[in-house]
């Protein structure tokens, strides 16, 4: 049974990995942003809370969030694992996440985060940015996003080493020399 968290700056290939890996040992992948969508879409009591929020242009508080992800891991599809990408992204709410894992009695098999030096994000947001056309992805605001990510979620590795969870991966290499490198970890 794999239950999984997936970190790395934006740019490392967690999404593309996610997809891949989800695909192949058959467990959902838990998206905050897709299940956040979702439970507006289905007027769950959780969605209501956070559709007042974003309406109101709030971030949604970490409670709401992390009731949405306790309905989502609740469902059919969750029970033979899950990987959770996009979350969490501050030691609060890893915190938050231990207690629901607790409550729920089950807990996470490996957090596996995909390295990837700066310079490296850069080049690749750049590229993607220019593929898909987002003029909003320019350099300053791609480095600003590095620097974010930097501050408030690289501090997770810590906490994540310190419980004997956390797996480093190089995110250096073809897509598939990283599929290979994940799945011996979760072996």
């Amino acid at each position: 049974m794999n239950r999984l968290i997936f970190m790395g700056p934006p740019g490392a290939g967690k999404g593309t990995q996610a997809k891949v890996i989800c695909n192949e040992i058959k467990i959902p992948q838990v998206s905050t942003g897709d299940i956040l969508r979702a439970a507006i879409q289905n007027g769950t009591e959780m969605g209501l809370k956070a559709k007042k929020f974003m309406d109101a242009g709030d971030l949604v508080p970490d409670e709401v969030v992390i009731g949405i992800i306790k309905d989502r891991l609740a469902e059919a599809d969750c029970k033979n694992g899950f990987l959770l990408d996009g979350f969490p992204r501050t030691i609060e709410q890893a915190k938050a996440l231990d207690s629901l894992l607790k409550d729920i009695g089950i807990s996470l098999h490996a957090v596996i985060n995909i390295a990837v030096p700066d310079e490296e994000l850069l080049k690749r947001l750049l590229e993607r940015a220019k593929i898909e056309g987002r003029a909003d992805d320019n350099e300053e605001t791609i480095k600003n996003r590095l620097v974010n990510y930097n501050n408030k979620t690289l501090p997770l590795l810590d906490y994540y080493k310190q419980t004997g969870l956390l797996k480093e991966i190089d995110g250096m290499g073809t897509v598939e020399k990283i599929t290979t490198l994940i799945k011996e970890v979760i072996k």
